[in-house]
């Protein structure tokens, strides 16, 4: 339903472009990474899912994280595509909420489960001897339970606040989605208040994350600095280097769009932004883990043996 006292139903997603000519190519380029997104997380989860070798506290993460991207990306990108569709791409107002809600879960989940990951690592490196039981199936859970809480909570706060709004006139969005900063320009009662409501969230949302991932790679570079084995070293920098990239294009994209005034990031330039961490980061994260990880090429490798077998039989 409408906010009480707004006389918009429905909005309008203007998408990312209005140039005919490249309505079909971004159509089609975007159906690629969509299907690629969804092949390799959910490859990625039942890999972990079936291999009892992944059955450990990183990959327990890995395959939350695979899930969330799974998610997260199929609350936009559907949505996003029906814009390159000649008819107008309309949605109602308690749509565009909805789409705001699960949107705001998911990635707020993701910048928590990243920094989950970041304390992992920093505990199989740093205290290896005391890893089985620091990491225990009790506090993995109670690790995992933080993240979607913190989702869960970050997520209201957002469309609560996006609710409050009130919408005369234009109906317009100029976004493929219904996203915080073009709501609020669109908004004839957007104010200082709502902005601040929404700058101390990002802040929060990004900054605590940040923040754990930051001191635990403090921590964990000091101790590799220790290591006087180059093999060893090496190692160390290998079983922390897939999650440095996902976090560094995750944060990196999300902090360029959110932390930065309309002023100085115009909605043209901050939906094309947007494009990296809702379209690409989620096709990239099961690449990266996947090309980068011996367990999991091991994993797959062993995974389409038997598969191979089988249809022999």
């Amino acid at each position: 339903m409408a906010a009480e006292n707004s006389s918009v139903t429905e909005f309008i997603l203007a998408g990312l472009t209005d140039q005919p000519g490249l309505q079909i190519p971004l159509f089609f380029l975007f159906l690629g990474f969509y299907m690629v997104t969804i092949v390799g997380n959910l490859g990625l989860i039942t890999l972990i899912g079936l291999n009892s070798r992944l059955h450990t506290p990183m990959y327990f993460f890995l395959f939350n994280l695979s899930f969330i991207d799974f998610c997260y990306s199929t609350t936009i990108t559907p949505k996003m595509l029906m814009s390159f569709v000649p008819k107008k791409n309309t949605i109602l107002h308690a749509g565009c909420l909805t789409q705001l809600f699960f949107f705001c879960f998911f990635v707020i989940s993701e910048s928590f489960i990243l920094s989950a990951m970041a304390y992992d690592r920093y505990v199989a490196i740093c205290k290896p001897l005391v890893y089985t039981v620091t990491m225990s199936p009790k506090v993995c859970l109670l690790l995992l339970l933080g993240v979607y809480v913190m989702g869960f909570s970050g997520a209201m706060a957002h469309t609560g606040n996006i609710a409050s709004l009130i919408f005369c006139a234009d109906n317009l969005i100029n976004h493929f989605m219904c996203d915080i900063p073009p709501l609020l320009e669109l908004s004839c009662n957007s104010s200082y208040v709502h902005e601040l409501v929404v700058f101390i969230c990002v802040a929060i949302d990004i900054g605590m994350p940040i923040v754990t991932i930051s001191i635990s790679y403090a921590l964990i570079l000091s101790s590799i600095l220790r290591i006087h084995s180059t093999e060893g070293r090496s190692k160390a920098f290998s079983t922390c280097s897939s999650h440095i990239i996902v976090v560094f294009l995750f944060f990196g994209s999300g902090a360029f769009v959110y932390l930065k005034p309309p002023s100085v990031l115009p909605l043209d330039q901050g939906k094309v932004s947007s494009l990296f961490y809702t379209i690409v980061v989620p096709m990239l994260n099961p690449l990266i883990y996947s090309l980068r990880n011996k367990d999991v090429k091991a994993a797959l490798r062993k995974t389409l043996g038997k598969i191979n077998f089988l249809r022999k039989e």
